[in-house]
């Protein structure tokens, strides 16, 4: 069997060990859904990742993000996830994008390459949306990550269509900004059907396209980065 991979081989057999080695897979975002998502994509043997994110951990990103740590506060998040994924495969081609990305930027990294699956685990509207948009108009594999924030039952966390989300202001709004663009329906997202209280929201702007803060819980980000690997791996090994 293959070291490090002999646990995965015994379950998924060493023709999808191969298959999942011979893809690529975008994550755009490395919060406290991507982050997960990227590193379950590693640990299952994805052969090349690429990973977006323009921002540096801070200290709130402790609670939820498997890359925050003391030791990392103020550094890049794709730096950072880059080497603790390189660490766990060194062989593992990791193509990284450090910077905030418009519209322009987002069609050119999603037709640059032929993905095999695309993970958009944006936490900002703007460019999730174009992410998004430009995923289903050019007819290109992938999930999105709606809200977890305010969330705690992880019971009610699921995999749909966009068109059949609900409870979740995010979700909301990307459905919105789609209708104008004729789509209504096509591609999966996670979401949670837990309704969030007016109390764990705070009003204020946190930086780019963010006018609040919502209060997080460790493990619900986690889960949604792992349902958005799951079908990742799901959709190559079919």
């Amino acid at each position: 069997m293959n070291n490090w991979l002999e646990r995965t081989e015994l379950l998924i057999g060493e023709e999808n060990i191969k298959k999942l080695k011979n893809a690529h897979i975008l994550v755009a975002g490395l919060g406290g859904v991507g982050g997960f998502a990227a590193e379950m994509l590693c640990r299952a043997g994805v052969g090349t990742l690429s990973i977006i994110d323009s921002d540096n951990f801070v200290e709130s990103n402790r609670n939820r993000q498997i890359g925050a740590l003391i030791s990392t506060i103020g550094k890049s998040k794709t730096e950072v996830m880059k080497s603790r994924l390189l660490d766990i495969n060194p062989n593992i081609q990791i193509y990284s994008y450090c910077e905030y990305l418009k519209e322009n930027e987002i069609k050119e990294i999603l037709l640059k390459e032929k993905y095999d699956y695309i993970i958009d685990a944006i936490d900002t509207l703007t460019p999730k949306f174009f992410v998004i948009y430009h995923s289903v108009i050019n007819k290109l594999k992938f999930i999105s990550s709606m809200g977890a924030g305010g969330k705690l039952n992880p019971a009610e966390i699921k995999i749909t269509d966009i068109s059949k989300s609900y409870e979740c202001k995010l979700a909301y709004k990307i459905r919105k900004k789609l209708h104008a663009h004729n789509i209504t329906t096509g591609f999966k997202v996670v979401f949670s059907s837990e309704t969030v209280p007016r109390s764990v929201i705070i009003s204020e702007e946190t930086g780019p396209n963010k006018k609040s803060t919502i209060g997080t819980i460790s493990y619900i980000p986690a889960i949604f980065g792992c349902y958005c690997a799951s079908e990742a791996i799901k959709e190559i090994l079919a």
